[in-house]
This record gives C-alpha cells, sequence and structure tokens, in this order.
C-alpha cells in the first residue's frame, strides 16, 4: 500500500492511496464519507439508477485497509450513510461484512449532515471526538488542530481529477471513501478560504502523491 507520510500538529500520520488516514501510534483509521446505501436511497426516491454494489465496493476497499494496517480504533468522519434509512436498508450480507469488521474493534460513527442521528450498528455515535492533540469532526471549524471530511476534495493533475487530501498547518480534509461520492475542486473558493497558503493535496489513486494545493 502506499501513503504518503506527514507530521500533523507534532502526530506522525499516513494519508493512504485509498483515501485513508492511519494514525500508526493509535492504531486508528479514519475514513470519511463512505455514502453507503446511495444506490438503494436514489432509487427509493425516484433517482437516477445506479448499480447496487456500492455499498460492497466500499466495504471491501475498508476491509482491505483494516487488514493491512492492523487498525483496533477506527472514525468515520460523518456521511456514513446516505441517510438514515439507507443504514436500516443495508443488505443482509453487506450488514454482516461490516459487523464483523467492527467486532473487536474501538468504532466512532461522528454525526454528518447526511445521517444526522444513532442507527442500530452498534459502535459510538459522537458529534466530534478527541484524541490526543486531534478532534475528528465532520465539517471543518475554526478549533484547531482538526482533521474532518464533508467537503469530497479533488484535485486535477495531468487533466485528470483525483479525490485528494488537503493539508495545511491546521487542518487535514479527508476525501470521500465512498464508490459513488462527487467531489468538490480544491479549486473553490470554499476550500481554498479554508486552507493556509502552504496547503498539500495528497492526490489518490493507484499511488499516493503529495502536490501543492491547486488554486
Amino acid at each position: 500500500m502506499t501513503a504518503h507520510n506527514f507530521t500533523f500538529a507534532t502526530v506522525p500520520l499516513r494519508a493512504l492511496a485509498s483515501g485513508a488516514l492511519h494514525w500508526p501510534a493509535y492504531n486508528l483509521l479514519v475514513v470519511s464519507d463512505l455514502h453507503m446505501g446511495k444506490s438503494e436511497r436514489l432509487a427509493r426516491r425516484g433517482g437516477s439508477l445506479l448499480p447496487p454494489y456500492d455499498t460492497r465496493a466500499t466495504l471491501d476497499r475498508l476491509l482491505a485497509d483494516l487488514t493491512t494496517t492492523a487498525a483496533t480504533q477506527v472514525i468515520c468522519l460523518g456521511d456514513s450513510f446516505d441517510d438514515l434509512t439507507a443504514a436500516q436498508a443495508l443488505e443482509p450480507q453487506d450488514r454482516l461484512v461490516l459487523q464483523r469488521m467492527m467486532q473487536g474493534r474501538t468504532w466512532t460513527w461522528i454525526i454528518g449532515n447526511h445521517d444526522a442521528g444513532p442507527h442500530d450498528l452498534g459502535g459510538s455515535h459522537l458529534a466530534e471526538v478527541t484524541l490526543g492533540p486531534l478532534t475528528f469532526r465532520h465539517i471543518a471549524s475554526q478549533d484547531w488542530p482538526e482533521i474532518s471530511g464533508h467537503y469530497h476534495p479533488k484535485a486535477q493533475l495531468a487533466g485528470r481529477s483525483r479525490p485528494c487530501f488537503l493539508i495545511d498547518a491546521n487542518r487535514v480534509i479527508l476525501p470521500a471513501y465512498g464508490t459513488y461520492t462527487g467531489g468538490l475542486p480544491c479549486t473553490d473558493p470554499i476550500l481554498c478560504d479554508l486552507m493556509g497558503p502552504d496547503a498539500r493535496a495528497v492526490l489518490t489513486g493507484n499511488l499516493a502523491l503529495a502536490i501543492p494545493m491547486p488554486r
């Protein structure tokens, strides 16, 4: 697995090519915006019909990251489900796969704007959580140092748009981890205002590649 190693608020972290963040000292894996059940939610609301394999593909990638990192703690940074009904509508096999992954691990669901409430899958449901010097929440604030998600940042390189981490001295914004997720270009004024002038983008895909954040 390729990763970009960096230090944030004195903490050594790894931005994985999959879009997950690894904190080795805490045996912690952090993912954001899984949006599981998006195809089910769109079909339920009469939207575009997508192949109903998004949840399984996301879970397969998550299991691979958990296996590779041997993480014993997991934080999902909100919008883990496309809405709370989608959490209840998981296919039985997908629910079983997820519950097996959660077994024996400390699992925290951060509440997002799509899934603003608890579900029946176990784990802890919190607005935010602080470990060491770092606070984990769904949407970036002014309370630093923080790690968040929500914006689904993307950056272009050689004409191709790829999900990316955004990193500066105060915050880390994770890419969307889910299979059917769009993205916000990191050139958007919202992200340019949030991130400092020396911010980096770490592109995901086959290789975790760090570049200056495009603006």
